[in-house]
Formats: C-alpha cells, structure tokens, sequence
C-alpha cells in the first residue's frame, strides 16, 4: 500500500486535492469515482518527489530546517506517549497545513505499514531525511530509544537552523550597506557628474588629470552600467555551473580555506558540524566508524570532507580519533585536547559536544569583531570615493576663480 496524491473535479466543477491511501493509482481512482469525483491526476508521492528535475530549483517546494525541527519534535512527543509509529505518523501528518509535508508523511506512514522500517521509509525523500537523519533513526528503533533520538535530532536541527540565521544575519547588513554604497556612486557619476562637468566645457580651459579621470569613468558608466550588471550576473551563472564540477568545486573549497578571514570561519564551522554530529551519533549507539563517514557527509567544504574520510580510514586501521583528526590540520588545538579527554575518560560524545559549543562561541565572536571592523572600512571608502568625486569637481572651479582674480 502507497500514498497518491490526487487532483479531481466535483460535480460542480470545483477542484479537489488531497492524499489517498491504495496499492495502485488504479485503486485510487475507483475510491475517486465512488466518492463522486472525476480524477484528473493520480500520482504516487514517493516517486514524484525522487523524479530527477532540470535546470534551477529555485522555484521547487521544499522543505526548511524549522519545519523539519518541528514534524521531528511532534514524532518524538507522540512517540515518547507509547503511541504506535504508524498512528503518530498519521497524527502528525493530520497536523501539517501544507499539502507537500502532509503528502509525504502519509508516503511514510504508507511504508511503516508495509511492513518497512521508519528509517527506511524516510529513505524514500532522501533530499529531506539525509543520511545523518536515517542512520539515527535506525540507531534509535534497534536501541528503542526513538523518542530519546527523536528528541536529540529536533535539537539539533533546531541548532543548525539557528546556526544559518545568525550567518545570513551577519551578512544581510554589510551586504546592504555595500549595495547601498555602490548605487549611490554610480548615481553620483552617471546623473549628478555629468550636469556639473557639462559646465567645464563651455568655459574652454584646461582640465585637472583628476577631473578628466573622472570624466572618463562618468561616461564609461553611462554608456556600459547596463552591460556591467548584466556581466555580473552571467559571471555568478557561470561560477555556479562550474563549481557542480567536483575537481573545480575541490580546488574552490581550498581556495576558501586559505583565504584570511572566510578560510577560518569556514573551517571554523565545518569543524563544530563535525564535532556536533559525531556527538549525537556516538551518544545513539551508531558504531564510531559508521558515524565518522556520515559526519563527514553532511559537511559542505569537499576539501575537509576528504581530510575525514581519510581520517575515518586511520581509526578503521587502529588509530586513535584524536590521532586520526589531528592529522587532517582543521581541527584547532584546544578539540584536539578535548577529544583526547574524552577518549581517555570513556565521554567521548560529551567532550564532543563540548567542543562544538566551543567552537560556535568562537564563530560567534568572530562574526562580531568582522561586523565591527567592516563598518569603519566602509565609511572610510565611501569618504574616499565621495572626496574624490568633490575634488574631481572642485578644482577646475578653483582654478577658474584663480584666473578671474589675476
């Protein structure tokens, strides 16, 4: 038995939609029929959303980390109630407002009752339940500790989604300041300059070097603005389509690392996602290696993700974990220390945890200190810019009052 999602007609010609559960679309259609609706798309759930699309997802539904956060809080409240699986699936299904989440929790509950695993019936939207998701909750129905990892994989979603909003917070200001910035300059040079210097041509003198500078940039921009946004937009197409590459997406990711400021705050960040989610793997009794090889999976730098992977191989031949990630060189010293304490002590997932709270402090701190130094950079380049432009304009005024005078 699967879930369908349905479209049909009823007998005064109003649209219906919603989720029925049979073994065939054929099925499906006959409930339909007897309901007194004309079907006009019957389309099973799971597979609708495995099909491959093209081109951009910009516009696809998808699911966010809080909506993930909350289906996975809910499961864990039903759960921890010693209501049965399929029912707190159905339940929480029942509580979804939107049609794509409600569709495929009934797609889930619909394996559960065949006879499947929850983990592997979550197999079936791999883009919304990852590898870390599945593999805890395989961890949690072997153990029967569901509520408990459903509980801990609601923190840390919860976390994570916390985590992007204070990076997109941290970037929405200075970026709006820049974008500011540079539409109030180019204002400046294409419809303000251009009046004023107007004036300089009809008085038949000489014109500073400074002047004629800014002249020339004043009509390039004029001339080309269009072209130049236009050019900026291609270059961030073109960047993206390379970097679906692996080689070129691997030589970008080193590249990050080794940039002054980005290069620490991302590894910064994939080293506590690191650190977090081998935590929560190791405390729901998925066996160290395994936990290893998806921790590393759910990391974006390529560069370090192979770093792990080459780490996960020196514990699988013997190696201690501190050894093993001290060898990568990205993981700063004072985890290193950490995890050693916690290999020693037998808390090892505790120490981890730790040291991923440790390391968002940092993250946090260093965000702090770049916002405070990006805003007195800025205000001193757009005084430079400004003084340039009064200065551009200034001069061939001076320099006709000197004549006039003499």
């Amino acid at each position: 038995m699967g879930a369908f999602s349905f479209k049909a007609l009823d007998g005064k010609g109003n649209n219906k939609s919603g989720v029925l559960e049979a073994d065939n679309a054929r099925q499906v259609r006959q409930q339909l029929r007897e309901q007194g609706l004309i079907p006009l798309e019957v389309e099973q759930v799971a597979e609708r959303d495995k099909r491959p699309s093209s081109g951009f997802n910009l516009f696809r539904p998808k699911i966010s980390s809080s909506e993930l956060a909350l289906l996975t809080r809910q499961m864990a409240t039903l759960v921890e109630s010693a209501l049965p699986i399929e029912e707190a699936l159905l339940a929480v299904a029942e509580q979804c407002e939107k049609a794509r989440l409600k569709n495929m929790m009934m797609a889930v509950r619909s394996k559960v009752v065949e006879g499947h695993s929850l983990a592997d019936a979550m197999a079936e939207f791999p883009t919304i339940f990852d590898n870390l998701y599945r593999a805890m909750v395989a961890a949690g129905e072997k153990s029967g500790h569901l509520d408990t990892v459903l509980n801990r994989l609601a923190d840390y979603t919860e976390k994570r989604d916390q985590t992007r909003s204070q990076i997109i917070q941290a970037l929405i200001y200075p970026s709006l300041m820049l974008t500011i910035a540079m539409l109030v300059v180019i204002a400046l040079l294409t419809q303000v300059v251009p009046k004023i210097v107007g004036q300089f041509d009809t008085m038949g003198q000489d014109l500073p070097m400074i002047t004629k500078v800014m002249i020339a940039i004043s009509d390039w921009l004029r001339d080309y603005v269009l072209f130049l946004f236009a050019a900026i937009v291609l270059l961030i197409i073109v960047i993206q389509r390379l970097l679906q590459h692996p080689a070129l997406r691997l030589k970008y990711h080193r590249l990050l690392l080794r940039l002054p400021l980005i290069g620490k705050v991302s590894r910064g960040l994939n080293t506590a996602r690191f650190a977090r989610t081998l935590s929560i793997l190791t405390s729901s009794a998925v066996p160290l290696l395994e936990s290893m090889r998806i921790a590393g999976g759910v990391l974006e730098n390529l560069h370090i993700k192979n770093a792990l992977a080459d780490a996960a191989e020196r514990v699988k031949e013997g190696s201690s974990l501190r050894a093993a990630l001290e060898k990568t060189k990205m993981f700063p010293p004072m985890m290193m220390h950490m995890i050693a304490s916690g290999e020693r002590s037998g808390e090892l997932q505790q120490m981890l945890g730790r040291a991923a709270d440790n390391q968002d402090r940092e993250f946090e701190a260093l965000i702090n200190v770049s916002l405070k130094v990006f805003e007195p950079l800025l205000i001193v380049g757009m005084a430079g810019i400004v003084m340039f432009i009064v200065m551009a304009i200034l001069q061939p005024i001076l320099a006709l009052n000197q004549m006039v005078n003499i």
